[in-house]
């Protein structure tokens, strides 16, 4: 699902993070919408969402509580001198790829498993005094890249290490070699790892300048100097530089992701005494939306502006963009809607109440289709409190809302089944338990398996 990640350098990460979805990079001067090429099949799209739909409930039938993987471990921690790292922690991150599992914990230790033996391979830090921060599955070459901060710089610079899979599955987490060495990436720096255009953006507050880092061998492609720049937002084809605003408008820019061209150069009118919530770039499309006024999507290509009431459309907390369906989720208050570039709403979903209401992003995997989103939701929706509470692991169709599968605790079909293998770890939890305060949440499309974190360093399999 996540098509970009950012990466601030501050000593806590971050509490926000924009997640795009998308399969394939589409070009700025034109957009594709696979809901049109439905319609020109031979059979209906009803017909199509009809099978789909079909196919998802037996796809995620019979979900059974088969494995269960323990990141904590006071033996295999022994190497880590930092108290902090020793201690048991929530799991932020779940990535999996090439038959293993790699769970993050809050504290910064991140542990990699193998789903062939069911075992712990290693950790993933090689220095004692490393804070793992974030990981990015790089599938052009198949290789595992850590993002980390250190004690013995005041955890205040960010450094990433790329490790092939290959040498992570014999154990080798240290076989790996650094990147963007050359990049001082304090605070105020980041990084973003942009899945969709193939790219790396960092951004050097100690030299002012932006860079763009080619993802399939690291190869640097060119910069941006940061002159009065606030932001910069990614898009399939585009980058979008919104500069500091000026008396009634913001200076706006749209370059070329691949060789930093300027394609437009433009001014949005803004109300002068108001903040302005977000502006995100889409394609051709701009969002903007001002405190207490209406949505505005403005397509770039011929100015054409559309607005959307302030009462129907409030602002979001997160926003995840759909590009095969050229729509896009919004978050709000625990409840996950659905819109086209119309302004218009497309979806309610039916059964799926967010169980964190602050939209934590590793608690919802969108799949490559976009069709279907699984989050960590209240199992019964009526209940407004969260002390003594599981919550559920809900399967739900984006273009319909319709909830096509559930794992939940009160289901007396959902039950500990180990697979039974020699080597297979025990499962030490109940279902109840392993549904009990899920914090992070990824789905393997290839195995049709769940993996969820829960705050107390586990990691639970769940497939048919």
């Amino acid at each position: 699902m996540e098509a970009t990640k950012k990466i601030p350098s501050s000593p806590r990460p971050s509490l926000s993070r924009r997640i795009l979805a998308g399969k394939r990079a589409c070009p700025f001067e034109s957009s594709s919408n696979c809901l049109k090429k439905l319609f020109k099949r031979e059979i209906s799209a009803r017909g199509n969402r009809a099978f789909n739909c079909t196919n998802a409930q037996e796809k995620f039938h019979n979900f059974q509580l088969r494995e269960e993987f323990d990141t904590y471990d006071p033996k295999g921690n022994w190497f880590l001198q930092l108290n902090f790292l020793k201690k048991r922690s929530k799991i932020v991150e779940i990535v999996a790829a090439k038959e293993i599992v790699f769970a993050l914990a809050q504290s910064g230790v991140c542990a990699a498993f193998s789903r062939d033996t069911n075992r712990k391979i290693c950790y993933l830090n090689i220095s004692p005094d490393e804070v793992i921060r974030s990981l990015f599955y790089n599938k052009n070459n198949d290789s595992l890249i850590t993002v980390s901060v250190y004690a013995s710089d005041n955890f205040s610079t960010l450094k990433c290490r790329t490790t092939p899979i290959q040498y992570i599955r014999r154990g080798q987490p240290d076989a790996g070699f650094s990147l963007f060495e050359s990049e001082s990436l304090k605070w105020p720096g980041f990084v973003e790892f942009d899945d969709v255009n193939g790219k790396v953006l960092t951004y050097s507050a100690q030299d002012g300048i932006y860079k763009v880092f080619d993802l399939k061998n690291y190869t640097f492609l060119y910069s941006i100097p940061d002159e009065h720049v606030s932001e910069i937002k990614i898009s399939p084809g585009i980058m979008l530089l919104i500069y500091e605003r000026a008396p009634g408008h913001v200076p706006l820019k749209i370059l070329s992701i691949e060789d930093g061209t300027v394609l437009k150069d433009f001014r949005h009118l803004l109300h002068r005494n108001k903040k302005v919530d977000f502006i995100e770039q889409f394609n051709e499309k701009l969002l903007v939306k001002q405190d207490n006024e209406n949505l505005q999507i403005l397509d770039v290509r011929n100015s054409q502006l559309t607005e959307v009431s302030r009462t129907e459309f409030m602002t979001p907390s997160a926003f995840i963009f759909l590009y095969e369906n050229q729509l896009f989720l919004t978050f709000r208050n625990r409840t996950v809607v659905v819109w086209n570039f119309r302004g218009e709403l497309v979806t309610s979903f039916e059964d799926h109440l967010l169980w964190h209401p602050d939209c934590n992003t590793n608690n919802i995997y969108i799949t490559s289709d976009q069709d279907l989103i699984i989050s960590y939701c209240k199992s019964h929706p009526h209940e407004c409190t969260d002390e003594g509470r599981v919550g559920s692991i809900n399967i739900s169709n984006i273009l319909t809302g319709k909830c096509l599968a559930k794992i939940c605790a009160s289901d007396p079909n959902v039950k500990v089944s180990p697979r039974g293998r020699i080597n297979s770890s025990s499962v030490h939890s109940t279902v109840r338990e392993a549904l009990e305060d899920i914090t992070a949440l990824f789905y393997d499309e290839e195995k049709n398996e769940i993996y969820s974190g829960n705050r107390y360093g586990r990691v639970h399999v769940w497939s048919s």
